[in-house]
């Protein structure tokens, strides 16, 4: 399953290197984008209702599931969000005001701070997440992969 996956974004990849763009390209790049954008608004609103903003959001998923094996750090986060440290250490300050992440010290490097998800950190974060893979099994999910299909391999008209 990871070849096929590896194959179709070289598809795609080498589909992008052609000198010439078919409306058919144009067409499947803007029905792409468009989906993201729907499947990020459905995520940001289902935040909301968590009483999270979107970016509060990511970083529980990023200190959850982005990782592995070890802890979270608040440079993780940053990496993982695109985002400062600093903006990243204010993030945290509020999610742990919030009650929803906790830091821990490093027991090997007492420089080093990890990120841990408290209980009701965790409930959030599984709660969009149950939302969020529901919505990309349902919607998302089918119809980017007819969009990725629709790329075509270079050469093809």
């Amino acid at each position: 399953m990871a070849q096929a996956k590896r194959a179709q974004r070289l598809k795609v990849v080498a589909s992008a290197r052609r000198s010439t763009m078919r409306d058919s390209d144009y067409a499947a790049l803007a029905q792409f984008r468009y989906q993201i954008r729907s499947f990020l608004a459905f995520s940001e609103a289902a935040a909301a209702v968590q009483g999270l903003t979107p970016t509060q959001h990511q970083a529980l998923l990023g200190i959850k599931g982005f990782v592995r094996p070890r802890p979270a750090t608040v440079g993780d986060v940053a990496k993982f969000l695109l985002i400062r440290h600093h903006s990243a250490v204010e993030l945290i300050n509020r999610l742990e005001k919030q009650g929803l992440v906790a830091r821990l010290a490093d027991p090997e490097d007492a420089r080093r701070v990890h990120l841990k998800l408290t209980k009701k950190g965790e409930q959030k974060l599984q709660a969009l997440s149950r939302k969020n893979l529901e919505e990309l099994r349902r919607a998302a999910s089918p119809a980017l992969s007819r969009l990725l299909k629709s790329f075509g391999a270079p050469g093809e008209a």
